[in-house]
């Protein structure tokens, strides 16, 4: 059975820990940024700190949304596999310049490199699941590499935790940059090819099934000429914001908003990816099995609003955490539903390019922590004016895809009938 299934080791593995720690890489900062030697080290104890914390993330979505669009173009033309490892071995680099760093401008140098060698991500990751998953399962292909997305930053922040408190905030870059070479690169190297093809150990049985066309065919289009990619690019615009500021805030709002010590953030930050990582599961078997990736969609972008809603009015800091949390994790499951998108709108031949479109919107997600870091520093530390905000933004979200809804609900129909047409014949 294994023998037939060989794709979700040889492509799967290697990108489920391709996310598992370039996550850590990215989103490490959030703990990172909550001890205090870090930031005496960086100089970040004056009036302004807040907003020079959120800008490191700033800075870093910048470069990294700048660079999806041309990595799009590069992956397209070189390959997924050849890219992958030339992007891992640029944010090896940048973690032990991260680590070697003696001030804010080095280090703020360091986060925008890593932002360009990270750009790689969604679009390599889309150009594999395209090139090598069957139509119809999708929806598992994404979820089970999107998964190390979520659950690298839920030990992430366990072991981060440990490491600053027991070593120094410096030691963490280092053991990231050993991750990545010595596990990263060697796994795209030896066990993955751009097209199943090329592999010399796959089975023409499972060959035949990744080729083979199971379902009514959709009209072929440019995706961009398709107005639901556009709509999708709104929401993951909208998502970026949403995550990226809930995200990396929340280990600064659970210690300086609600007092929690260092043992509870972590946990309640852990526990916060496990959110998301389950709505991804969640997402990825409800999208396979009702064809209604949009509208799980809508209603994920409907409970955030819902969950912030409480963490604004809750008055037990566990309560508000745990909200936030689960805010979070509603986020995680419309990024995993928009890269399912970008696959099913796009071709093998423009994945890569749709990915990197995709990707540019992660640069909004970057001015959501600068704009929060901000509204802290103008309000005296309070972070409800920056909750609300995200109220506004995730009712933005749920409209958008409220325009997808009727076109889906027909082509769900259309799909249904004809696998009963294929049971019955």
């Amino acid at each position: 059975m294994l023998s037939k299934n060989m794709r979700w080791v040889y492509i799967s593995l290697p990108i489920f820990f391709f996310w598992f720690f370039g996550q850590i890489d990215k989103l490490g900062i959030s703990v990172i940024q909550t001890d205090p030697g870090f930031l005496q080290d960086m100089g970040l104890t004056g009036p302004d700190k807040n907003a020079k914390i959120g800008f490191l993330t700033f800075i870093f979505t910048v470069a990294y949304a700048l660079s999806n669009l041309f990595w799009g173009v590069i992956i397209d033309k070189l390959g997924a596999r050849k890219t992958a490892m030339l992007g891992i071995a640029v944010w090896t680099v940048t973690m032990v310049l991260a680590g070697l760093s003696t001030s804010y401008e080095m280090f703020v140098v360091s986060r925008i490199i890593l932002g360009i060698g990270e750009g790689i991500m969604i679009p390599v990751s889309g150009k594999f699941i395209a090139n090598w998953f069957n139509r119809n399962e999708l929806g598992k292909a994404q979820a089970s590499w999107i998964s190390g997305n979520y659950l690298g930053p839920a030990l992430g922040a366990l072991v981060l935790s440990i490491l600053i408190a027991n070593l120094t905030w410096h030691s963490s870059f280092f053991i990231l940059a050993a991750c990545n070479l010595i596990l990263n690169i060697p796994m795209f190297y030896f066990m993955t090819r751009d097209k199943p093809e090329e592999h010399p150990k796959l089975s023409k049985e499972e060959l035949a099934f990744i080729r083979s066309s199971d379902g009514p065919a959709e009209e072929k289009q440019s995706f961009a000429q398709d107005f639901r990619y556009w709509i999708v690019w709104i929401g993951m615009l909208v998502a970026s914001f949403l995550f990226f500021g809930l995200s990396i805030w929340l280990p600064t709002y659970l210690t300086q908003g609600k007092g929690f010590a260092r043992e509870a953030m972590a946990g309640i930050t852990s526990l916060s990816w496990l959110f998301a990582l389950i709505f991804v599961l969640v997402c990825g078997y409800l999208a396979d099995k009702t064809k209604r990736p949009g509208l799980l969609a809508a209603i994920l972008f409907g409970l955030c609003a819902l969950f912030l809603g409480i963490a604004v009015s809750a008055t037990n800091p566990i309560v508000a955490g745990i909200s936030i949390g689960l805010a979070m994790g509603t986020q995680g499951g419309v990024f995993h539903l928009s890269n399912l998108f970008i696959v099913k709108f796009s071709t093998p031949e423009t994945a890569g390019r749709a990915a990197g479109l995709m990707g540019f919107t992660n640069i909004l997600g970057g001015f959501a922590s600068y704009i929060m870091g901000w509204m802290r520093d103008i309000s005296g530390g309070d972070f409800g004016p920056s909750i609300l905000m995200l109220i506004v933004i995730s009712l933005v979200g749920l409209i958008a895809y409220l325009f997808t809804l009727k076109r889906e609900a027909a082509e769900a129909i259309r799909i249904k009938q004809a696998e009963f047409a294929r049971a019955v014949s």
